[in-house]
């Protein structure tokens, strides 16, 4: 089968309706690498990059309340800094660019996707075009 691995998706396809921060950008643990009382931040298998995590909200207004929240894990050397705050609004704004999926079967026997990102940023405004992919 030629597709293997992390499943490359757009924000679009993930989060259609948008998200949300509602944690803080945390570094993710390397449960194998860490030993009581020293901790070791994980390292992407591929890229070899810093693990973070931070919890979103699905702003999607049909996902059951269990299955709101999810993590995302993003890939940097140093922590990346959440979007500034909007006036007015209880929780950030955020998109991500670069995403990967990778599913897997949880805890439950259930379908679930591990999310991975490189970049985190603010909402481009609507109808504003992305640079990046129209100079190409």
């Amino acid at each position: 089968m030629a597709l293997q691995g992390p499943i490359p998706v757009t924000f679009e396809m993930v989060f259609p309706h948008g998200c949300y921060i509602v944690g803080e950008v945390e570094p993710v643990k390397d449960f194998d690498a860490s030993t009581n009382g020293r901790f070791v931040q994980a390292r992407d298998k591929q890229a070899r990059e810093l693990v973070w995590q931070v919890s979103v909200m699905d702003a999607d207004p049909t996902v059951k309340a269990a299955q709101k929240t999810v993590g995302v894990k993003i890939l940097s050397p140093v922590q990346p800094v959440p979007p500034a705050p909007m006036p007015g609004l209880p929780f950030t704004p955020v998109e991500f660019d670069h995403m990967t999926a990778t599913p897997y079967v949880n805890g439950n026997g259930r379908l679930a996707y591990s999310i991975r990102v490189r970049e985190m940023r603010a909402p481009r405004p609507v109808g504003k075009p992305n640079s990046t992919k129209d100079a190409a």
